[in-house]
Parts: C-alpha cells; sequence; structure tokens
C-alpha cells in the first residue's frame, strides 16, 4: 500500500540577480499560504508583426518576440483559527496580508524596483514579479477586523540579460538567418563573435561584423540602440 503523499504548500521567496545571470535565494522574507489555490492559471505568448501589404487580401503573421510568461491564481487567508496559521507566519488576517506585501510587493531597497519572485508549488518553479494584488474581505469581528480574505495575485515572467542573451543565441545561425533584438552594451562585433563563434577580437571577427552592419544598414557597428533587430545571414 502507497503511502500518502505529503501536502506542500505553495512558497513565495524573493531572489536576486548577479551581473553573471547567476539566481541567489533569499531566506527571508517568505510566504507560505495556508490553503492552497484552487485553481492556477500558466499562461505563454507570441508577438506577431500583423501588417499587410497595400492592396493584400491577408496577412502572413511575422514573428517579433515571445511575450513574457505570466501566472494567476487565488488563495484564502483564514485568522478565524479553524485553519492552522503557518509556522513563523501571523495567525490574524490582517498580519498575513502585511507578511506577503514584504515578499512580493515592497520595493527593493538597492534597486527601488519591485522584487523578483520565485513560486514554488511541487513541480511548479516560476520565476516572476508583481503584476497585480488584491484582496476582497468575507468576513470580519464586531470591531471591523478581517478574519477571511480572498486574495488573487499575477505574476509576470522574470528574465535577466544573460537569460535574454542566451535565449537569443540559442539557435544556430549557420544554416538559416537569425534575428537577434541587441541589449544594452551590445556591439556589432560582439553579436557576430556570439552567433558565429568567431575568435574574440580577431581580423576574421572583424572583417564578419562590417559585413553584417552592411547588410542590416548599421551606420556605426560600435553604438546600437537597445531594441535594434539584427539580422545574422547563414556563413558561405
Amino acid at each position: 500500500m502507497n503511502a500518502p503523499a505529503k501536502m506542500t504548500r505553495l512558497l513565495m521567496t524573493r531572489y536576486t540577480v548577479s551581473k553573471q545571470g547567476t539566481i541567489q535565494l533569499q531566506t527571508t522574507p517568505k510566504f507560505e499560504v495556508q490553503i492552497n489555490p484552487a485553481d492556477f492559471k500558466h499562461s505563454y505568448g507570441i508577438s506577431y508583426d500583423m501588417k499587410a501589404a497595400q492592396g493584400a487580401f491577408g496577412i502572413d503573421p511575422k514573428f517579433s518576440a515571445v511575450d513574457a510568461e505570466k501566472v494567476s491564481f487565488s488563495f484564502v487567508l483564514d485568522g478565524t483559527g479553524v485553519v492552522p496559521p503557518v509556522d513563523g507566519q501571523p495567525p490574524d488576517v490582517k498580519g498575513q496580508l502585511q507578511q506577503l506585501h514584504k515578499v512580493v510587493y515592497e520595493y527593493v531597497d538597492t534597486t527601488a524596483e519591485p522584487p523578483r519572485v520565485r513560486l514554488l508549488w511541487g513541480t511548479l518553479i516560476f520565476f516572476g514579479r508583481l503584476q497585480s494584488l488584491s484582496a476582497q474581505y468575507t468576513l470580519f469581528r464586531p470591531n471591523g477586523d478581517p478574519l477571511r480574505a480572498k486574495v488573487d495575485l499575477s505574476f509576470v515572467g522574470a528574465m535577466s540579460k544573460e537569460e535574454e542573451k542566451l535565449m537569443s543565441y540559442r539557435a544556430s545561425p549557420t544554416s538559416q538567418s537569425q534575428v537577434v533584438t541587441t541589449s544594452e552594451g551590445d556591439t556589432v562585433q560582439q553579436l557576430c563573435e556570439r552567433m558565429y563563434g568567431q575568435q574574440s577580437g580577431s581580423a576574421a571577427a572583424k572583417d564578419l561584423s562590417m559585413k553584417v552592419a552592411r547588410y542590416n544598414g548599421v551606420v556605426d557597428p560600435r553604438k546600437l540602440a537597445p531594441g535594434t533587430q539584427l539580422v545574422f545571414p547563414p556563413l558561405g
């Protein structure tokens, strides 16, 4: 007879990303739900250029970008005592909400930005940032203190610059043209070295970068505006 599966609760913790793209989880603050969500939505999206040529009868969608992943879910906070409080977290609804705010909402002092949050629940692992948070109170004490609340949360996936580059360069450009969206600090020569595997600073890399620059109509290969799309044609 199989032993019953151990219950795991949805856990939210903060994390940071180094300049090299390494993720470092933080042990505090953290928030663990009392009652797991009854439903959990995880969505993906792709953007296309839907412009049609003048006089065209139809549109052939052209790939533009991969949109950020999104998750959304709801869970209940209980302060009646019917549901045991999670170890280390306040038993009352107001205190639980304050703890949740510390994890997902309060700005990080060093960056003055919303925190990066990891969601962990069973086999689900999601890295992102809060998009929206709302609480609906459904039960109260005679003095007006909330005893129960339904919390709705949505997060948008967060990706470091290093992860973006890995996604941009994951396909080999040797057999077909590839399109790369530039990031802050990129140059044509650096991108050519990564895309074509040329030795950094070599004469071949410099020559190839000039060809790619001319191919894309780039005036100054050393200065690329972030978000510029460059086409890297196949070698040969």
